[in-house]
């Protein structure tokens, strides 16, 4: 995966499910529509966690990686 430009990284590893979501929702709400959000998490869950949120949100999911148990996300503010 090619990794996008993003404007903000937010750092979750070692914080399991509702923790990433509910502050990548937070840290969103602070940025500008257009704007992207790099998400680092450890949770294995979060890869499903994070395709729902972006559907339930509308916030774009541009990609996800993994990269020795550390899942990157990056998330379109809508």
């Amino acid at each position: 995966m090619t990794t996008p430009a993003f404007d903000r990284e937010l750092d979750v590893k070692g914080l399991n499910c509702p923790l990433p979501i509910l502050r990548t929702k937070k840290t969103l709400a602070e940025m500008s529509s257009g704007q992207v959000l790099k998400v680092l998490a450890t949770d294995p869950g979060s890869v499903k966690d994070f395709q729902a949120f972006a559907r339930q949100t509308g916030n774009e999911l541009l990609g996800s990686d993994e990269d020795s148990q550390v899942f990157s996300f990056f998330l379109k503010r809508k």
